[in-house]
């Protein structure tokens, strides 16, 4: 694919990223919480702990760590099946009134994540010989987005709160977020999958 093309597909799968991964469940978890609806609640909840993966990329791409690559191409799967895979959750959002806001809201939003997590997926797997050379074109575009974040977010953090936030601070976060991140999942796959199996539980 040519560099502007690339380019811009990725400012684009960032956009869109920002607003289905970030914006909306964010708004649908405020809402599922003021309407107590709970499955929701909880669908929504699982979500966010494992969409955390997408922060901890962006940590470490700020500073071209080379994980930050493999990570990036993990998420959209685990993303994708963090959404789908519950039985329990599947079926209390299947009975739900079709045409009501909310639960409509949550179907449009899931079928939405599920085919950008395709796309993202697609675009990560492109870049993950990135992880041996990360100088070309590809890496350059990819890493754009996370390291003008970091910049933003260094403006905002300094003017708060007076600190210094660094290329490296984010990186050292990024991978004890990461090192957090693996013994929970591995806790889940040992001991709560083969005991619940499907089962959303208190995941």
């Amino acid at each position: 694919m040519p560099v502007p093309q690339y380019e811009f597909l990725v400012w684009l799968v960032y956009r869109l990223v920002a607003t289905f991964s970030f914006g909306l469940p964010l708004v649908l978890l405020l809402w599922a919480s003021i309407s107590k609806e709970t499955s929701l609640v909880r669908l929504l909840s699982i979500y966010w702990k494992v969409a955390s993966l997408i922060a901890i990329s962006i940590l470490l791409l700020t500073s071209n760590q080379p994980i930050g690559y493999i990570t990036s191409f993990a998420s959209p799967f685990l993303i994708l099946s963090s959404i789908w895979f519950w039985v329990d959750l599947n079926e209390e959002i299947n009975e739900m009134p079709q045409w009501r806001p909310l639960p409509l809201t949550i179907r449009i939003w899931r079928w939405g994540t599920s085919f950008l997590s395709i796309i993202y997926g697609i675009l990560t797997f492109i870049s993950l010989s990135c992880f041996q050379v990360s100088n070309n074109s590809n890496c350059i575009a990819l890493i754009e987005g996370p390291q003008n974040l970091h910049q933003i977010m260094k403006i905002i953090l300094n003017f708060l709160f007076g600190g210094e936030w660094s290329q490296s601070l984010a990186s050292f976060i990024g991978y004890l977020a990461l090192i957090a991140y693996i013994i929970g999942l591995i806790q889940w796959l040992l001991i709560r999958l083969p005991k619940q199996g499907r089962i959303a539980g208190d995941f």
